[in-house]
């Protein structure tokens, strides 16, 4: 079981409960003088080292203008000030500091159980291969391991490369992946990505990519980099903190003299020293800008961690802020929403029976790798005879003519049957169609369809439900196959028969139809996408089966290739977005507010520690609700 603190959380635990435990006893034991300073000036250096040292450090490197100087001046100064009223109250320096390492181990745990979220999917890496040599099995590196070798993953372990099955049926845990809990089985001649974990049966497999260019790797390089992509919303923070820390380091600095000068030089009244310093130290511990700086980042970097654990992968936060504008969807058709499987959904026409018309057209279409081709053999069912075939002819735009157990089949579109001069009957159905002559008579025709995804349409109906206006399908496929495809599935707006060229053109008219605020998302899968993922506002990639291309293009990608998870991705950055907002309106409106009382004197050192410490604890436990994002 995972620890839920590690060593550092744990000392500094250790720290916060013995300065506690002094000051709580030091207020019932009665010390004065000297011995009274250095016992709560050990509980203080306990609590307090290492920002004293943090705050040195920044001194000396030109970096003067952080939170660990604002708390240790306002901590010294208000030990100094408590010397200088011979008052012997030490209990408000050592209170500030106790309670800021308190939300500075909030804030620490915060990101912890965030990097955990996200180091479950770390998890996916592979420790090794075993790899088949003489016989043997040998366990390698998985960056050793070749193109085209044959590996062999046993039942527990990870899928270390891509590949393809050559031997063995097993189901896969790939939840790591794509948050799904439920297994999916592979046999012999199925593909299968790295970073599962095999369940059962032992797999030979033969890899197609080198560890480098493989699923795992790509996954993880996308998580590694996602937090060097800043939003607007990380970067306005880093601009007003670098501007707002040293502006109240001048007017705390003002505020402790100038009252003070003017009560002499100009009223006639004896200064006020101790007065004046009390409230610029109070004024600057209420103005540490922490719960700004730290919530705003954790709440990106949580919402990210959240969304990997769901198979969402998002690039940066950047990529997040601008998910969460997407008000325009565009979709790719085939392997997006389709699963780009054709297969045989009707014969049609015939006077032979459906099985042997089926027979004649796959030995037909057997010397072609054609999608189409293939759909056929396997409604075939049957192993290719290729003896049985002859005198193959491959006319191009047209069909095929061959010679199949002597008599002459000739299988292809309508412009293969008038070129034949075979009378032939339309097909009522949208598909693909394939009519069949043998012999010079027309036998029937065969539609070939390609199956829309399972969650296709709730997908549609979901993007509506989370704030998408439009929602629009552009395809290189035939203009009846996309209005069938678009009208069942409710898209808004369809595109027929666009070369890659054409799909760009198209997002850039869409583009410019909109407003500035709203933004496009596109969906795609194929290398013919890339130009467009890359076009579009936000990029989303099908990433178990999409295109390297298409994964290195996108901001966005899908591990489980699932249309399901765009509506989800979409409705977990307006959470998160929702959440950052939050916590900077809270953080500035409470931070201005006791600044103007500080100022004046209302606010007095403990007031300040709510101003700061509690400020931040309430955002940072704001900002891990992006964790949770498993039931939006």
């Amino acid at each position: 079981m995972e620890a839920i603190m590690n060593k550092k959380q744990k000392k500094m635990l250790i720290r916060i409960i013995i300065a506690a435990v002094m000051v709580i006893v030091l207020n019932f034991i009665p010390t004065t003088g000297i011995l009274r300073l250095a016992l709560y000036l050990a509980a203080y250096l306990i609590i307090g080292y290492d920002i004293l040292k943090k705050a040195g450090k920044g001194i000396l490197n030109r970096r003067v203008f952080d939170e660990n100087f604002l708390m240790a001046v306002a901590t010294v100064g208000a030990f100094a000030l408590a010397i200088y009223s011979k008052s012997g109250d030490y209990n408000e320096a050592i209170a500030v500091m106790l309670f800021y390492q308190i939300g500075e181990l909030f804030q620490s745990y915060a990101v912890g159980k965030s990097r955990r979220n996200i180091s479950a999917l770390m998890d996916i890496r592979p420790d090794y291969a075993n790899v088949e040599r003489d016989g043997k099995l040998e366990k390698v590196d998985p960056d050793e391991v070749e193109i085209d070798s044959m590996i062999v993953v046993q039942p527990g372990e990870k899928i270390p490369l891509d590949g393809i099955v050559m031997e063995g049926s097993s189901s896969l845990n790939t939840s790591a992946l794509t948050g799904e809990s439920l297994p999916r089985d592979v046999k012999q001649g199925d593909e299968i990505i790295s970073g599962c974990i095999n369940l059962n049966g032992v797999l030979k497999i033969k890899t197609t990519k080198e560890f480098g260019e493989s699923t795992v790797s790509k996954i993880l390089e996308l998580v590694e980099n996602s937090s060097s992509r800043k939003s607007k919303s990380e970067n306005f923070i880093s601009k007003f903190a670098k501007v707002y820390t040293p502006a109240v380091c001048y007017g705390a600095l003002a505020l402790a003299i100038l009252p003070s000068l003017v009560q002499v030089l100009f009223l006639g009244q004896t200064a006020q020293w101790g007065v004046w310093v009390y409230r610029a130290l109070t004024f600057l511990v209420i103005s540490c800008p922490c719960a700004l700086v730290i919530s705003i980042p954790l709440s990106f970097f949580a919402g990210i961690g959240g969304a990997s654990k769901e198979g969402v992968l998002i690039k940066g936060s950047n990529y997040m802020e601008t998910l969460s504008q997407a008000k325009y969807v565009v979709f790719d058709k085939t392997g997006t929403l389709t699963q780009g499987v054709f297969e045989v959904s009707g014969v049609h026409h015939n006077e032979m029976e459906n099985k042997k018309l089926l027979e004649y057209a796959a030995l037909a279409e057997c010397a072609s790798s054609h999608p189409i081709s293939k759909s056929l053999q396997r409604a075939y069912g049957k192993e290719i005879d290729r003896s049985r075939v002859s005198d193959i002819q491959e006319i191009s735009g047209h069909g095929i003519i061959a010679k199949v157990d002597g008599r002459e089949v000739a299988a292809g579109n309508s412009k293969l049957m008038k070129k034949l001069n075979v009378k032939y009957q339309d097909c009522h159905k949208v598909g693909t169609i394939i009519h069949v002559a043998i012999d010079g008579k027309y036998e029937g025709h065969i539609v070939i369809s390609d199956i829309v995804k399972e969650h296709a349409k709730e997908a549609i109906a979901r993007l509506k439900k989370a704030g998408v206006k439009k929602t629009v399908m552009l395809t290189g496929d035939a203009q009846p196959v996309a209005e069938q495809v678009a009208q069942s599935l409710g898209i808004d707006e369809v595109y027929a028969e666009l070369l890659p060229g054409d799909k760009v053109t198209k997002v850039e008219e869409l583009l410019a139809a909109k407003s500035e605020k709203e933004k496009l998302a596109f969906v795609g899968d194929g290398i013919n996408d890339a130009p467009v993922l890359t076009r579009a506002d936000i990029g989303i990639a099908m990433g178990a089966m999409g295109s390297d291309a298409a994964i290195e293009a996108a901001d966005v990608v899908l591990m489980d290739d699932d249309p399901l998870k765009i509506s989800k991705a979409i409705r977990i950055s307006g959470k998160c977005l929702s959440i950052v907002y939050q916590n900077i309106i809270l953080a500035l409106v409470i931070k201005f507010g006791c600044l103007a009382l500080g100022a004046v004197g209302i606010a007095n050192m403990w007031f300040a520690i709510f101003a700061d410490v509690g400020v931040m604890i309430i955002a940072v436990l704001n900002a891990i609700r992006t964790l949770r994002v498993h039931n939006l």
